[in-house]
């Protein structure tokens, strides 16, 4: 007898994504869930948000702009329809395509500044793997909302064309673009 799978959005499998990323691995949540909802029972706690279902990450970081601010059924909805569209564009599981991207998006070092005396000094410093999956999110969320303002598209296409940009690995993702820029900047800072 075949067991019940919880499936993500009723739809999508969890257990067969891969995250490559070993420092990533221990923050991305791939527990299965049918919906991607808490209610904030993991907010401040310590590493509380490692304990959340990345794709609810995702979901927050939708609703961080604009016209979604605490609209997290309109986000919800809109992150559903993008899986679909990068379900049907791909051939692929969407999750995997995310995590893909997250792991694309992800810059490995950046710049602090230092200081000497009264000056400041750039100095370049390797990036803590929650940092680097926190800033992977919020740039894919900023790329998303800068792709569809001013824009005839739907925002579940912007979003489903930043994941797969994202991870490809291409340089049209404001994400990957964003990651390259602030390692270009520590690589200088050396």
């Amino acid at each position: 007898m075949e067991e019940n799978k919880v499936l993500l959005f009723g739809k999508y499998d969890m257990s067969e994504v891969v995250v490559n990323d070993g420092g990533l691995a221990k923050y991305i949540d791939l527990r299965p869930t049918n919906v991607p909802h808490t209610g904030g029972k993991h907010a401040n706690r310590w590493f509380g948000k490692s304990k959340l279902s990345i794709v609810e990450r995702l979901i927050n970081n939708i609703m961080r702009t604009e016209k979604y601010t605490g609209k997290k059924l309109k986000s919800y909805k809109a992150v559903s329809d993008a899986f679909d569209l990068v379900a049907q564009k791909t051939k692929k599981n969407p999750v995997q395509i995310f995590i893909e991207s997250l792991e694309n998006a992800a810059p490995r070092e950046e710049v602090t500044r230092l200081q000497f005396g009264g000056i400041s000094v750039p100095k370049a410093v390797d990036v803590s793997p929650q940092r680097r999956l926190d800033i992977a999110l919020r740039n894919i969320s900023r790329g998303v909302v800068a792709a569809s303002a001013n824009n005839k598209k739907a925002i579940f296409e912007c979003i489903a064309d930043e994941l797969i940009l994202a991870a490809k690995g291409d340089m049209t993702s404001f994400a990957v673009a964003k990651k390259e820029e602030i390692e270009r900047v520590a690589q200088s800072a050396r």
